[in-house]
Protein backbone atom coordinates (compact mmCIF):
# COMPACT_ATOMS: atom_id res chain seq x y z
CA UNK A 1 0.00 0.00 0.00
CA UNK A 2 2.58 2.50 0.75
CA UNK A 3 4.93 1.81 -2.32
CA UNK A 4 1.74 3.22 -4.32
CA UNK A 5 1.94 6.58 -2.84
CA UNK A 6 3.99 8.10 -5.54
CA UNK A 7 5.49 11.19 -5.33
CA UNK A 8 2.89 13.03 -7.48
CA UNK A 9 0.18 11.37 -5.64
CA UNK A 10 -2.22 14.19 -4.24
CA UNK A 11 -1.43 13.36 -1.04
CA UNK A 12 1.89 15.88 -1.54
CA UNK A 13 -0.41 18.24 -2.53
CA UNK A 14 -1.78 18.68 1.11
CA UNK A 15 -0.51 21.78 2.90
CA UNK A 16 0.63 22.68 5.69
CA UNK A 17 -1.98 23.67 7.74
CA UNK A 18 -4.27 21.24 6.85
CA UNK A 19 -1.63 18.45 8.03
CA UNK A 20 -1.31 20.40 11.57
CA UNK A 21 -5.05 20.84 11.91
CA UNK A 22 -4.76 17.12 11.12
CA UNK A 23 -2.34 16.18 13.72
CA UNK A 24 -3.75 18.18 16.22
CA UNK A 25 -7.30 17.87 16.06
CA UNK A 26 -6.35 13.66 16.01
CA UNK A 27 -3.91 13.59 18.77
CA UNK A 28 -5.31 16.52 20.95
CA UNK A 29 -2.38 18.56 20.12
CA UNK A 30 -1.39 22.36 19.90
CA UNK A 31 1.70 22.29 17.09
CA UNK A 32 2.31 25.36 15.18
CA UNK A 33 4.89 24.52 13.55
CA UNK A 34 5.37 21.51 11.14
CA UNK A 35 9.25 21.49 12.85
CA UNK A 36 7.68 20.66 16.22
CA UNK A 37 6.99 16.94 14.82
CA UNK A 38 10.37 16.13 13.92
CA UNK A 39 11.31 13.99 16.73
CA UNK A 40 9.22 11.15 15.73
CA UNK A 41 6.64 11.09 18.76
CA UNK A 42 4.11 11.81 16.56
CA UNK A 43 4.59 9.82 13.75
CA UNK A 44 4.92 6.93 16.19
CA UNK A 45 1.46 7.82 18.15
CA UNK A 46 -0.48 8.05 14.09
CA UNK A 47 0.56 4.89 13.93
CA UNK A 48 -0.38 3.31 17.30
CA UNK A 49 -3.99 5.27 16.55
CA UNK A 50 -4.05 3.44 13.83
CA UNK A 51 -2.89 0.09 14.44
CA UNK A 52 -4.01 0.07 18.61
CA UNK A 53 -1.39 -1.95 20.37
CA UNK A 54 1.42 -1.96 17.76
CA UNK A 55 3.94 1.01 18.73
CA UNK A 56 5.56 -0.04 22.37
CA UNK A 57 4.16 3.62 23.64
CA UNK A 58 6.21 3.19 26.48
CA UNK A 59 9.47 3.63 24.94
CA UNK A 60 8.45 7.06 23.07
CA UNK A 61 10.27 9.63 23.92
CA UNK A 62 7.76 12.67 23.27
CA UNK A 63 10.23 14.99 25.25
CA UNK A 64 12.96 14.29 22.92
CA UNK A 65 14.86 17.21 21.94
CA UNK A 66 18.43 16.06 20.91
CA UNK A 67 18.80 14.29 17.80
CA UNK A 68 20.14 10.73 19.59
CA UNK A 69 16.56 10.93 21.32
CA UNK A 70 14.65 11.59 18.39
CA UNK A 71 16.45 8.89 16.32
CA UNK A 72 15.58 6.27 19.02
CA UNK A 73 11.75 7.46 18.44
CA UNK A 74 12.62 6.38 14.93
CA UNK A 75 13.54 3.63 15.46
CA UNK A 76 10.89 2.46 17.14
CA UNK A 77 8.56 3.92 14.11
CA UNK A 78 11.06 1.75 11.45
CA UNK A 79 10.36 -1.56 13.75
CA UNK A 80 6.60 -1.03 13.64
CA UNK A 81 6.56 -0.52 9.66
CA UNK A 82 9.17 -3.87 9.15
CA UNK A 83 6.51 -5.89 11.40
CA UNK A 84 3.42 -4.38 9.52
CA UNK A 85 5.49 -5.21 5.99
CA UNK A 86 5.10 -1.22 5.17
CA UNK A 87 7.15 -0.54 2.20
CA UNK A 88 8.63 3.16 3.71
CA UNK A 89 12.53 4.16 4.38
CA UNK A 90 12.56 6.43 6.98
CA UNK A 91 15.03 9.36 6.66
CA UNK A 92 16.12 10.54 9.76
CA UNK A 93 19.00 11.97 8.98
CA UNK A 94 17.30 14.68 7.56
CA UNK A 95 14.24 14.59 9.34
CA UNK A 96 15.97 14.94 12.69
CA UNK A 97 16.99 18.31 11.59
CA UNK A 98 13.97 19.92 11.71
CA UNK A 99 13.75 21.05 8.21
CA UNK A 100 10.41 22.09 7.31
CA UNK A 101 10.24 20.42 3.90
CA UNK A 102 11.56 17.28 4.89
CA UNK A 103 9.02 17.20 7.80
CA UNK A 104 6.20 18.40 5.71
CA UNK A 105 6.83 15.62 2.99
CA UNK A 106 7.02 12.78 5.84
CA UNK A 107 3.90 13.82 7.29
CA UNK A 108 2.29 14.01 3.92
CA UNK A 109 2.68 10.62 3.24
CA UNK A 110 2.10 9.52 6.59
CA UNK A 111 -1.62 10.79 6.62
CA UNK A 112 -2.30 9.75 2.76
CA UNK A 113 -1.14 6.10 4.97
CA UNK A 114 -3.33 6.19 7.76
CA UNK A 115 -6.51 7.85 5.90
CA UNK A 116 -6.14 4.70 3.57
CA UNK A 117 -6.41 2.35 6.43
CA UNK A 118 -8.67 3.76 8.13
CA UNK A 119 -10.48 5.97 5.87
CA UNK A 120 -9.96 9.21 7.22
CA UNK A 121 -12.02 7.89 10.63
CA UNK A 122 -10.66 8.16 13.93
CA UNK A 123 -10.93 5.19 16.53
CA UNK A 124 -13.29 7.10 18.78
CA UNK A 125 -12.02 4.27 21.53
CA UNK A 126 -8.85 5.80 21.44
CA UNK A 127 -7.56 8.28 24.05
CA UNK A 128 -4.27 10.37 22.82
CA UNK A 129 -3.72 11.80 26.20
CA UNK A 130 -4.12 8.56 27.59
CA UNK A 131 -1.67 6.63 25.71
CA UNK A 132 0.84 9.38 25.88
CA UNK A 133 1.04 9.44 29.39
CA UNK A 134 3.28 6.33 28.42
CA UNK A 135 5.76 7.95 27.26
CA UNK A 136 7.92 10.81 28.43
CA UNK A 137 7.24 14.56 28.54
CA UNK A 138 2.93 14.03 29.39
CA UNK A 139 4.04 11.28 31.96
CA UNK A 140 6.25 14.05 34.16
CA UNK A 141 3.16 16.41 33.12
CA UNK A 142 0.37 14.45 35.10
CA UNK A 143 2.63 13.55 37.87
CA UNK A 144 3.29 17.47 38.39
CA UNK A 145 -0.72 18.37 38.04
CA UNK A 146 -1.12 15.58 40.43
CA UNK A 147 1.14 16.59 42.75
CA UNK A 148 0.21 20.35 42.55
CA UNK A 149 -3.73 18.77 43.35
CA UNK A 150 -2.29 17.14 46.16
CA UNK A 151 -1.11 20.37 47.82
CA UNK A 152 -4.26 22.16 46.85
CA UNK A 153 -6.12 19.11 49.10
CA UNK A 154 -3.54 19.53 51.84
CA UNK A 155 -3.99 23.49 52.13
CA UNK A 156 -7.50 23.15 51.99
CA UNK A 157 -7.94 20.24 55.11
CA UNK A 158 -5.14 22.43 56.91
CA UNK A 159 -7.55 25.15 56.54
CA UNK A 160 -10.38 23.57 57.40
CA UNK A 161 -8.84 21.99 60.83
CA UNK A 162 -8.95 25.35 62.24
CA UNK A 163 -5.39 26.29 62.20
CA UNK A 164 -4.48 29.92 61.04
CA UNK A 165 -1.18 31.34 60.09
CA UNK A 166 -2.38 34.99 60.82
CA UNK A 167 -3.60 35.16 64.85
CA UNK A 168 -4.92 38.48 63.44
CA UNK A 169 -5.84 38.43 59.81
CA UNK A 170 -8.37 41.70 59.41
CA UNK A 171 -5.35 43.99 60.96
CA UNK A 172 -2.93 42.13 58.04
CA UNK A 173 -5.73 42.87 55.26
CA UNK A 174 -5.43 46.91 56.41
CA UNK A 175 -1.70 47.28 56.42
CA UNK A 176 -1.60 45.81 52.19
CA UNK A 177 -4.52 47.03 51.17
CA UNK A 178 -3.26 50.82 50.78
CA UNK A 179 0.08 49.59 49.38
CA UNK A 180 -1.62 47.60 46.58
CA UNK A 181 -3.96 50.29 45.57
CA UNK A 182 -1.24 52.35 45.33
CA UNK A 183 0.71 49.78 43.32
CA UNK A 184 -1.85 49.06 41.43
CA UNK A 185 -2.44 52.72 40.63
CA UNK A 186 1.26 53.18 39.56
CA UNK A 187 1.33 49.86 37.37
CA UNK A 188 -1.96 50.86 34.89
CA UNK A 189 -0.34 53.12 32.61
CA UNK A 190 2.52 50.38 32.68
CA UNK A 191 0.17 47.50 31.89
CA UNK A 192 -1.55 49.51 29.27
CA UNK A 193 1.93 50.51 27.36
CA UNK A 194 2.82 46.39 27.41
CA UNK A 195 -0.32 45.49 26.03
CA UNK A 196 -0.17 47.66 23.26
CA UNK A 197 3.47 46.58 22.36
CA UNK A 198 1.93 43.03 22.82
CA UNK A 199 -0.59 43.80 20.12
CA UNK A 200 1.76 45.54 17.87
CA UNK A 201 4.08 42.30 18.47
CA UNK A 202 1.31 40.04 17.04
CA UNK A 203 0.04 41.96 14.31
CA UNK A 204 3.98 42.13 12.89
CA UNK A 205 3.90 38.08 13.75
CA UNK A 206 0.69 37.93 11.63
CA UNK A 207 2.31 39.32 8.63
CA UNK A 208 5.73 37.54 9.00
CA UNK A 209 4.06 34.36 9.50
CA UNK A 210 1.74 35.26 6.49
CA UNK A 211 5.36 36.05 4.21
CA UNK A 212 6.88 33.02 5.85
CA UNK A 213 3.84 30.99 4.51
CA UNK A 214 4.22 32.34 1.32
CA UNK A 215 7.70 31.61 0.75
CA UNK A 216 7.31 28.31 1.40
CA UNK A 217 4.81 27.80 -0.61
CA UNK A 218 7.06 28.36 -3.64
CA UNK A 219 9.85 26.35 -2.68
CA UNK A 220 7.48 23.50 -1.98
CA UNK A 221 6.35 23.64 -5.67
CA UNK A 222 9.85 23.99 -7.04
CA UNK A 223 10.67 20.79 -4.74
CA UNK A 224 7.75 19.30 -6.60
CA UNK A 225 8.43 20.23 -9.81
CA UNK A 226 12.55 19.05 -9.29
CA UNK A 227 10.83 15.58 -8.13
CA UNK A 228 9.33 15.22 -11.45
CA UNK A 229 10.91 12.13 -13.12
CA UNK A 230 11.05 14.17 -16.27
CA UNK A 231 13.96 16.50 -15.41
CA UNK A 232 14.85 14.37 -11.99
CA UNK A 233 18.69 13.98 -13.69
CA UNK A 234 18.61 17.42 -15.82
CA UNK A 235 21.66 19.27 -14.65
CA UNK A 236 19.28 22.50 -13.28
CA UNK A 237 17.63 20.27 -11.40
CA UNK A 238 20.43 18.77 -9.81
CA UNK A 239 21.63 22.25 -9.02
CA UNK A 240 18.67 23.32 -7.53
CA UNK A 241 18.27 20.74 -5.18
CA UNK A 242 21.63 21.31 -3.90
CA UNK A 243 20.56 24.60 -2.47
CA UNK A 244 17.19 23.18 -1.34
CA UNK A 245 18.70 20.29 1.02
CA UNK A 246 21.43 22.15 1.92
CA UNK A 247 22.39 22.32 6.05
CA UNK A 248 20.97 25.88 7.56
CA UNK A 249 24.36 26.61 8.13
CA UNK A 250 26.25 25.93 4.86
CA UNK A 251 27.01 29.05 2.92
CA UNK A 252 28.18 27.48 0.04
CA UNK A 253 25.03 25.95 -1.39
CA UNK A 254 25.17 28.77 -4.15
CA UNK A 255 29.05 28.25 -5.09
CA UNK A 256 28.45 24.29 -5.04
CA UNK A 257 25.92 24.78 -7.44
CA UNK A 258 27.20 27.20 -9.76
CA UNK A 259 30.04 24.85 -9.74
CA UNK A 260 27.95 21.86 -10.38
CA UNK A 261 26.74 23.22 -13.07
CA UNK A 262 29.81 24.82 -14.76
CA UNK A 263 31.31 21.38 -14.72
CA UNK A 264 28.57 19.70 -16.41
CA UNK A 265 28.47 22.03 -19.06
CA UNK A 266 32.39 22.27 -19.66
CA UNK A 267 31.30 18.29 -19.52
CA UNK A 268 28.90 18.26 -21.90
CA UNK A 269 30.92 20.78 -24.22
CA UNK A 270 34.40 18.63 -24.21
CA UNK A 271 32.74 15.96 -25.35
CA UNK A 272 30.63 17.96 -28.34
CA UNK A 273 34.08 18.82 -28.84
CA UNK A 274 35.98 14.94 -29.13
CA UNK A 275 32.63 13.95 -31.50
CA UNK A 276 33.33 16.83 -33.39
Amino acid sequence: MASNIGMMDSAYFVGRNEILTWINSTLHLNLSRIEEAASGAVQCQMMDMTYPGVVPMHKVNFDAKTEYDMIQNYKILQDVFNKLKIDKHIEVNRLVKGRPLDNLEFLQWLKRYCDSVNGGIMNENYNPVERRCKGGKDRNLRCSIKGSKSLQTNIVNHSGSGTTLNSNPTSGAKQIRPSGVENEANSSPEIEALSQQVADLKIAMGHLEKERDFYFAKLRDIEILCQASEVDNNPMTVATKKILYADDAKESALDEALGYLNQTLNAVQDEAETEA
